[in-house]
């Protein structure tokens, strides 16, 4: 989907190790970080680390959208999965 939307392989490549790459900045890395652990561990509250790291750079409104909308997606992407629905733009 990243593709259909402009994404290049350079920064699609990144994406796994985004911590290490300049093509990130720290907000969008604390919004990847949220979005790891969400992923990662579905079943575990976020730490006090991480949320004062997404603090330093979104305020909690923010942060609970940012939350939402990854959860959104992990919902989207396990009922098309169990569907066999294809993702088109």
């Amino acid at each position: 989907m990243l593709r259909r939307t402009g994404a290049t392989e350079e920064y699609l490549q990144a994406l796994s190790g985004f911590e290490a790459s300049d093509l990130f900045d720290e907000p969008t890395k604390a919004a990847l970080r949220l979005a790891r652990h969400m992923t990662d561990h579905p079943d575990r509250e976020v730490s006090d680390a991480l949320f004062s790291d997404l603090l330093r750079h979104f305020d909690e409104a923010q942060i609970v959208e940012l939350g939402a909308m990854i959860g959104l997606f992990h919902y989207t992407n396990r009922f098309n999965n169990a569907f066999g629905i294809e993702v088109t733009t």
